[in-house]
């Protein structure tokens, strides 16, 4: 099962919007799609992402992670 987060998550990269809306998307657009500069907040996201795809651990917990590490990154919307 997909747990949809309670507020989706938006950034920009190379001329492109995204639109994130759970935790599976999360981790296809940290492994696809990120900026090739990746620091620990990418690392912690990109765990917490994976740990909320299996259940593991709450969406809003990788939420917050993802949104953090796109901050940082400068790519958050």
């Amino acid at each position: 099962m997909i747990n949809i987060w309670d507020a989706n998550v938006e950034v920009t990269f190379d001329n492109h919007f995204h639109v994130i809306r759970n935790a599976r998307e999360a981790v296809a657009f940290l492994m696809k799609s990120w900026p090739e500069t990746k620091s620990a907040s990418y690392a912690a996201a990109r765990k917490a992402c994976l740990d909320a795809a299996e259940g593991t651990i709450p969406g809003a917990e990788a939420r917050a992670a993802f949104e953090a590490a796109a901050k940082e990154a400068g790519i958050l919307r």
